[in-house]
C-alpha cells in the first residue's frame, strides 16, 4: 500500500465555516418566540390589570381606561427592560435567542428601554390608523395581523436579517445555546 503525498501546488481544502455568534436566528424561530412571548404576557397583563383595578377601585373594565393603558405600558416596559438587560425573556430562553447590542455586548438598561419603545412599531401603525377612521375591532385586528406580517418580512431587507426596530435601537437578536 502506498501513501499519497499531497501535491504542493493544490490549495488546501477550505476549513468548515464557523458560525458567527452575531447571526440572527431564523425568522420562523423569532416569530415562534414572539408568539410564545404573547402567551406569557397574557399572564403578566392579567395580574397587572387585576392589581390596577384593585388599587384604583375600578369596578368596570371601561372605567379609567387611559390609566390602565398607561399602567400596562409601564409594567410591560419594566418587564422587557429588566429581562433584556439580563439577556433574554423566558420565551427567548426557550427558543435560544438572546438580545445583545449591535456589537454583541449585553444590553444596558437604557438601550433595553430604547428597544422597548421602538418595539411598539409592531403595533403602533395600525393602532394610529384607527383613530381618524373609527374602524371596527375586527378591522383593527386584521390590520394589526397584516402589519405584523409586513414588519416581520421587512427584516429580510436588513443586511443582518434583524428587525428594523433592533437596528434603530442598536440591538440585535442572536442565537444562543
Amino acid at each position: 500500500m502506498t501513501q499519497r503525498v499531497p501535491d504542493p501546488t493544490t490549495p488546501p481544502a477550505p476549513l468548515p465555516a464557523v458560525n458567527d455568534p452575531l447571526t440572527a436566528p431564523s425568522l420562523k424561530r423569532r416569530m415562534a418566540c414572539w408568539l410564545y412571548e404573547g402567551m406569557l404576557l397574557f399572564g403578566v397583563v392579567f395580574i397587572a390589570g387585576y392589581l390596577f383595578s384593585s388599587l384604583s377601585q375600578t369596578r368596570h373594565a371601561l372605567d379609567n381606561r387611559p390609566g390602565l393603558q398607561a399602567f400596562l405600558f409601564l409594567i410591560l416596559g419594566i418587564y422587557f427592560t429588566w429581562f433584556w438587560h439580563r439577556g433574554q425573556t423566558l420565551a427567548m430562553k426557550t427558543w435560544h435567542i438572546r438580545a445583545v447590542s449591535a456589537t454583541g455586548q449585553p444590553l444596558s438598561q437604557r438601550r433595553a428601554l430604547l428597544r422597548y419603545v421602538l418595539s411598539w412599531f409592531w403595533f403602533l401603525p395600525p393602532l394610529l390608523l384607527t383613530l381618524p377612521f373609527g374602524l371596527s375591532p375586527a378591522t383593527v385586528g386584521w390590520l394589526t395581523v397584516g402589519w405584523v406580517m409586513v414588519w416581520a418580512l421587512l427584516s429580510r431587507f436588513h443586511p443582518q436579517k434583524q428587525f428594523w426596530h433592533d437596528a434603530w435601537a442598536g440591538t440585535r437578536l442572536v442565537s444562543h445555546r
